[in-house]
């Protein structure tokens, strides 16, 4: 050091007030909040009480939440896996509430078994692409592997299903933590919402915390923004870090389909081009209809694609992929989104004379579960997005002749097959199908609701029935297709989005598995939802697939179909639940129509005994309205 020169002073080390557990827990929700979460779900447990009462005063009113406490909607639910696909159900619920993209929503929960119940709604985040940050409370280093209450190996709990996980070691009051625990925030959030790779989804943070672990007089830290980096989020539609180095050319695949656009022979001074369908999976977007209308290309949309409706849109789809005037002469298919419904659709995907286009933005990882894909692309051409790659003279106007046949036909069977004439003679009322529920639900469902669809056959359903111009908001959890936490799910998203009629449709086997998700506490904010339930008394899905065929009958009914008997009337009232019950299609409409304040369940008793029959029909039905175009 030179002599008569003083060193400047160094700034002062940052020491949170209070116990290390308490204060640390206090720093990170003020650090959450600051990097804009917004919605906190807590289950309730001991290990994880730093958190706990962190959240509860960062929830109290302005006029009562301490100095230095963030803003926060706290959520409590009992059931771990509940409150997970709450959070989850209010993350989907923010992406539609603004255009900045879905927030992260954290769920907290303390040691054992209670963090492991948070897994089912990690994979479908994980596979979803949705925001979620699993905040798991732990003994600490020194009672690991010693037989303590409670206590397992947490740490890389959810496997790869999580964009990072970090074992968090307990507090112990040094100088400085604060700072390393808005760091570790930075990070939680930015790989959860995918700023810098794309690919959003579920962060682990396993936090240690050491008694004491109640907080005394002690005030709140001051909010500081020391560690609180600012993270420049990467172009929304490049591709992942991980692709780009696997794919060197991936970015210039665009401008490679652009010049492929073959040329084609002109007749009557229109072009002949390639036979092209726009296939839109799960969470496809708008997108995929204004390229189908753009260039007059049918519309394959599943129901939660968010692009069923338009002029291009073809209902039965699936049925008619199976005509070979229709389905036989497509050369070329283009997919939005993550195609999950149909068998027909894969089957189309996996044919040798189809090129088959995938437009994936976002992510490491594209949808191509028949691993037959010519061109993976990180955006929509710009001669496609213009409109001049149009089809064959006629071609999306015989897709929509044969549609709008499909459609009669698919009336004319849900009408007066013997299940209506059944009910006619005995004049008990026409028998509800699950096709005929699913059409009275589309019908009752207007462009400003929110429909959440259960997996197995409602989706199904729905997807062969619903004629949407102006289709409402459809949300369904298929990033793993599973019946867990439907019902939760649909909470968070009621709760998310408060000014929209909020609609779930799920089969009697999703509602059971999911029936304590209609529990919320007398502290809790109400909430707003209808639960249609087709009850066929178990999995009526086995039965069109081939475990339905006579071979297998001896044992169907024990292993596949499972029946269950269960009193869901009796349920809803264990919950506090209003609950109607409809047992023919005449009381459909007015049960649904208006459901009130609250959460209410229709209960709408579906015959499964023809329901493999009735398949059959359908698609015969189908099969020769498509002839007749």
């Amino acid at each position: 050091m030179m002599a008569g020169v003083t060193p400047p002073d160094e700034p002062a080390a940052e020491v949170a007030p209070g116990p290390p557990a308490v204060a640390a827990a206090r720093v990170l929700v003020q650090a959450l909040a600051a990097l804009g979460v917004e919605d906190v779900v807590l289950a309730p447990g001991s290990r994880s009480a730093p958190l706990a009462y962190a959240l509860a005063e960062a929830a109290q009113p302005d006029d009562a939440r301490p100095p230095g406490a963030p803003a926060l909607r706290l959520h409590v639910r009992v059931d771990e896996r509940a409150a997970a696909f709450l959070a989850l159900g209010l993350s989907r619920a923010s992406a539609f509430a603004s255009d900045a993209g879905p927030r992260p929503v954290a769920v907290v929960t303390t040691s054992g078994t209670a963090a492991a119940n948070l897994h089912p709604a990690a994979l479908e985040a994980h596979h979803a692409g949705i925001p979620l940050l699993l905040l798991t409370a732990d003994r600490p280093h020194e009672l690991r592997g010693t037989g303590a209450n409670q206590t397992t190996d947490q740490v890389g709990l959810f496997g790869s299903a999580t964009r990072l996980t970090v074992d968090v070691p307990a507090p112990v009051g040094l100088p400085d933590e604060p700072r390393d625990v808005r760091r570790l925030a930075v990070r939680a959030v930015t790989a959860a919402t995918g700023a810098r790779t794309g690919d959003p989804g579920p962060v682990h943070l396993n936090l240690a915390y050491r008694d004491p672990l109640v907080p005394g007089d002690d005030p709140w830290p001051a909010p500081s923004t020391v560690g609180l980096a600012h993270v420049h989020a990467a172009r929304a539609t490049g591709p992942a870090p991980a692709a780009t180095g696997a794919l060197p050319a991936l970015a210039m695949r665009a401008e490679r389909v652009e010049a492929d656009v073959r040329p084609a022979p002109r007749r009557g001074g229109r072009s002949r081009g390639i036979a092209t369908v726009v296939v839109a999976g799960d969470g496809a977007g708008p997108l995929a209809a204004r390229v189908a209308e753009a260039n007059g290309w049918p519309l394959l949309a599943e129901p939660s694609s968010g692009a069923r409706g338009g002029p291009c849109a073809i209902g039965a789809y699936r049925l008619l992929l199976a005509d070979d005037a229709l389905g036989g002469r497509v050369r070329r298919a283009v997919v939005l989104g993550r195609p999950t419904l149909s068998r027909p659709v894969q089957r189309l995907l996996a044919r040798d004379d189809v090129e088959v286009l995938v437009v994936a933005p976002r992510g490491a990882d594209w949808p191509d579960a028949a691993r037959n894909a010519d061109e993976i692309l990180v955006e929509v051409p710009a001669r496609m997005r213009q409109g001049r790659m149009p089809g064959p003279v006629g071609w999306l106007e015989a897709w929509l002749e044969a549609d709008a046949r499909a459609a009669r036909a698919i009336d004319d069977v849900l009408d007066h097959g013997p299940e209506a004439e059944r009910g006619r003679r005995s004049r008990t009322g026409a028998r509800v199908t699950g096709p005929v529920l699913a059409r009275a639900v589309a019908a009752v469902s207007d462009p400003q609701d929110v429909l959440v669809v259960g997996s197995s056959n409602p989706v199904r359903d729905l997807d062969l029935v619903a004629r949407w111009s102006s289709p409402p908001l459809v949300v369904a959890n298929r990033g793993l297709a599973g019946i867990d936490g439907t019902i939760a799910t649909a909470t968070g998203i009621a709760l998310g989005l408060p000014r929209r009629r909020v609609r779930a449709f799920v089969g009697d086997l999703t509602f059971l598995h999911d029936v304590g998700g209609l529990l919320r506490g007398p502290a809790e904010p109400a909430v707003d939802l209808q639960v249609v339930v087709a009850n066929d008394d178990g999995g009526s899905i086995f039965m069109t697939l081939e475990h339905g065929e006579p071979a297998h009958a001896d044992v169907f009914e024990r292993v596949f179909g499972t029946p269950h008997g269960a009193d869901l009337a009796a349920l809803c009232a264990g919950y506090g639940v209003r609950h109607t019950r409809v047992v023919d299609v005449d009381g459909l409409l007015p049960a649904l129509a208006a459901p009130g304040r609250g959460v209410s369940v229709v209960e709408v008793r579906v015959d499964r005994s023809g329901r493999r029959d009735q398949a059959a029909r359908l698609a015969a039905a189908v099969a020769r309205a498509a002839r007749g175009a």
